[in-house]
């Protein structure tokens, strides 16, 4: 009786005491070991039974390097866990998975949340012991051949950058010259506001001449690029001017050589296994070459990397489906689901329970470039006359154009997960058949509000019951 007494006491009838007890922490990696990376020195924690002194420091030297990962071998080692600060943990990995040890990149917002490992040596066994007992994510990676490719694509998004800075820079010497070249032209780095600009680095002050070297197509009619070119020309902003026309032609000289060593290591990838075979995108009216796209056939040389034509899908040009495969890469099977693709993005809700009660759904602050070239492709659909065109339109009216735009972008990534994982073709089925579509949903959610009320729907044109 007393056993019994104690037993109820202790464990009392209820379902949630009736369940098994939870498990202890069980350990995952016994042969883990945790790296605080730093900008100087790196300091690196093993278990504690396989050397005299479980946590060393190592310099930043491809030697020291080197002597990590013999340590890191001679303790019996197989997996390294690492927060990813800033570029300082790119050579460690490189040489920690040349020597064949496995090497975990971990965000440091994640490693951080306990306080109290604040200094180089705790923040190592931190590390260290957490992945011991599998509770670090690692980070996404892709297969190393993408890598070099995003290097390439990433440095050349840093050039456009610079290029458009460039632009500015213009834009600012001429507006405190009052010259309102770029007010009566659509882009002074066009064939005739390029032809102006040399002209008056060059020497010529004469608006009516400087007008007359506009192309017949521009728009503003020779008298009114005449009064815009009328203005005081300073040295000081002469100069200024004539550095920053000089520096965007070295920048765009830099990406088309760029764009060149790019076609060659794109060239030298090997295909998609799956060949494409929906039919080709029709061709555009107009196929020359846009400003700041690459210098070569870009959309044909990822359908034969892919094996699908991402720029099918509206909204996506070949230079954004291009940064979605640099940043992701062709194989998307470490995503799950295009949900947990969605997730990684950073373009779904992101809820945060308390008592159980939804306090917050916003997204949650990510950098992905990709994210962000989803996000232009996005609002690109704003006049768009397809089906993701009049659904953006939809969500814009409910939701505002903030959530409209991660909504549609959200659409646009599971579109792109689709066709990169499972082959799929994507095909618009247009405006009007979206919005019928629509209707008919209205329509069948109306239809059974009005049973659940026991009422029924008229048609006003003929009268009769809507079945």
């Amino acid at each position: 009786m007393r056993q019994d007494t104690v037993k109820r006491t202790v464990c009392p009838s209820s379902k949630k005491a009736k369940g098994k007890a939870p498990e202890r922490l069980r350990v995952m990696h016994p042969d883990a070991a945790g790296i605080d990376i730093g900008a100087t020195e790196h300091f690196v924690a093993v278990p504690e039974d396989r050397d005299d002194a479980p946590v060393r420091s190592f310099g930043v030297l491809t030697t020291d390097l080197h002597a990590m990962a013999r340590w890191l071998k001679a303790c019996r080692v197989t997996t390294v866990a690492m927060e990813s600060t800033g570029v300082y943990w790119i050579p460690v990995a490189e040489v920690l998975e040349g020597q064949g040890l496995e090497v975990l990149l971990v965000d440091a917002h994640y490693v951080k949340n306990v306080p109290g490992h604040k200094s180089e040596v705790a923040d190592s066994r931190w590390i260290q012991e957490l992945h011991t007992f599998g509770l670090l994510r690692g980070a996404f990676r892709p297969e190393p051949q993408i890598r070099v490719l995003r290097a390439y694509w990433r440095q050349r998004e840093d050039l456009v950058e610079q290029c458009a800075r460039q632009i500015h820079m213009m834009h600012k010497a001429l507006e405190q010259m009052n010259l309102q070249l770029h007010k009566v032209l659509t882009d002074v780095t066009g064939v005739s506001g390029q032809a102006i600009l040399r002209a008056i680095l060059a020497g010529e002050r004469d608006p009516a001449a400087l007008a007359a070297m506009a192309r017949p197509g521009v728009k503003s009619s020779p008298e009114t690029i005449a009064g815009a070119l009328t203005g005081e020309y300073r040295e000081e902003q002469l100069f200024v001017l004539r550095q920053a026309v000089e520096l965007y032609d070295v920048f765009q000289a830099k990406i088309a050589a760029c764009d060149c060593e790019l076609q060659q290591y794109m060239a030298r990838l090997a295909p998609a296994p799956v060949a494409q075979t929906a039919a080709p995108a029709p061709a555009a009216k107009r196929p020359r070459r846009r400003k700041n796209q690459p210098h070569f056939a870009l959309a044909a040389e990822l359908v034969r990397l892919t094996g699908v034509d991402l720029t099918r899908i509206d909204g996506i040009s070949a230079s954004t489906a291009q940064t979605i495969l640099a940043e992701c890469g062709r194989d998307l099977t470490a995503f799950r689901t295009e949900k947990h693709f969605a997730s990684w993005l950073g373009l779904c809700p992101n809820h945060r329970i308390t008592g159980g009660k939804i306090k917050r759904k916003r997204t949650r602050k990510v950098r992905n470039r990709a994210a962000e070239a989803l996000r232009l492709a996005a609002q690109s659909l704003h006049h768009s006359r397809s089906a993701l065109g009049a659904c953006f339109r939809r969500f814009k009216a409910r939701l505002g154009p903030a959530k409209a735009v991660t909504a549609i972008a959200r659409k646009l990534a599971c579109l792109v997960y689709r066709m990169l994982r499972y082959g799929q073709d994507y095909v618009d089925q247009g405006q009007e058949q979206y919005e019928q579509r629509y209707r008919e949903r209205q329509l069948r959610c109306l239809q059974k509000q009005a049973r659940h009320l026991g009422y029924q729907l008229i048609s006003p044109d003929t009268g009769e019951c809507v079945s």
